[in-house]
Order: C-alpha cells, then sequence, then structure tokens
C-alpha cells in the first residue's frame, strides 16, 4: 500500500492550482497537432472533482452556441499550463451534475463574495506566480 502511494505521489504536478467546485475556471491546456503545440483555453463551471491522488481529474462544463459541452482533465497532466479562477462559485454541494438539466439563468452559481474570499484569490494567485516562476526558473537551469 505504501508503494502504491509514493508511486502516485512521484507523479503529482508540483505546483498544481487550487480550485473548487462551483468555480469559474479557464483551464489552459496544451494542444499537440503533428509537430506544432498550442494553447488552448477552455473556461466554464467546475462540476465535480473525482478521485484522488495522482488520479484525481475535475469536469469544467460550459455553453458553446447553446448546446452544453462538459470536458474532463486530469488534474495531475503535464498537458495542463495553468487553471485560473475566475469566479469563486457559492455552493453547497460536491457535484453540480443538476446544472445539466438547467438553462440560461437557472444555470447560473452565485458568487462568494467577502474580504476572506478576496485574500484566499490573492494568495491562489501568489502560489501560482510562484509556480510559475519556480517552473521557469528550472527550464532556465536545464537549458
Amino acid at each position: 500500500m505504501d508503494l502504491i502511494k509514493t508511486i502516485e505521489e512521484s507523479q503529482k504536478r508540483p505546483g498544481a492550482q487550487d480550485f473548487n467546485v462551483g468555480d469559474t475556471v479557464r483551464v489552459y491546456f496544451k494542444i499537440i497537432e503533428g509537430k506544432t503545440e498550442r494553447v488552448q483555453i477552455y473556461e466554464g463551471i467546475v462540476l465535480c472533482k473525482k478521485n484522488e491522488g495522482a488520479r484525481q481529474t475535475f469536469t469544467v462544463r460550459k455553453i458553446s452556441y447553446g448546446v452544453g459541452v462538459e470536458r474532463v482533465f486530469p488534474y495531475n497532466s503535464p498537458r495542463i499550463v495553468k487553471v485560473d479562477v475566475i469566479r469563486p462559485g457559492k455552493v453547497r454541494r460536491a457535484k453540480l451534475y443538476y446544472l445539466r438539466d438547467k438553462i440560461g439563468k437557472d444555470a447560473k452559481v452565485k458568487v462568494r463574495v467577502g474580504a476572506k474570499v478576496k485574500a484566499e484569490m490573492e494568495a491562489r494567485n501568489a502560489a501560482a506566480a510562484a509556480a510559475a516562476a519556480a517552473k521557469e526558473s528550472a527550464t532556465n537551469e536545464a537549458k
């Protein structure tokens, strides 16, 4: 059992961003098409988080041309460049599958507000900036 945990710990992505279910996030995902690489931005509401450790995934839902589109991202994937929290959501559930049946204004999630939330968002942004700087310095040292 300890062997599995140590292997999973080594596979976790350092500096993974922290966000919650109900948050509106912008996921920067690296797409590889042949020899070219580009970063695609996917913005939507986090419906759920599943599993834990190296197997953790999260589902993001957005409305594209009037049709709901969901995408599942592996939390520790090396293809995720970064995840920005656009709006922190105020929810009382772990899974927001009920949003699939809602249309228009009903599909909105309330926004968390207050000084505590603001401090939390600033701490997240500072941690993400520090992780990006550490990643950039590691890349420069490798060259």
